[in-house]
């Protein structure tokens, strides 16, 4: 089975930056689209940012301007690039690779997240 790993969360201050990388096991990571979530303490999971296999990217609105979703192929990673960070992306980043094929079905793999809390 494919697996995801998250990593790069940690602790930063308001304002601060981090990274996160999810690294993809396997074979098929050039046709994911891999995408990023969030599930802060009590809410439900919401969408942050997405990057296709033809690198075509869409972020949620509070994200654009701050964030940035990359992938690398050499690598079988995705990344999440995360500027001016505020408390309220406090939140357990989790990383998501889906596929389908119409002979093969569809793939929907889920990572364990990464914890990121921004707080002074």
């Amino acid at each position: 089975q494919v697996q995801l790993v998250e990593s790069g969360g940690g602790l930063v201050q308001p304002g601060g930056s981090l990274r996160l990388s999810c690294a993809v096991s396997g074979n098929m990571f050039p046709v994911y689209t891999m995408t990023w979530y969030r599930q802060a303490l009590g809410n439900e999971r919401e969408f942050v940012a997405e990057v296709t296999n033809d690198d075509s990217t869409n972020y949620a609105d509070s994200m654009k301007g701050r964030f940035t979703i990359s992938r690398d192929l050499a690598e079988n990673t995705v990344y999440l690039q995360m500027n001016n960070l505020k408390p309220e992306d406090t939140a357990v980043y989790y990383c998501n690779a889906y596929y389908h094929d119409i002979f093969t079905g569809q793939e929907d793999y889920w990572g364990q997240g990464t914890q990121v809390t921004v707080s002074s």
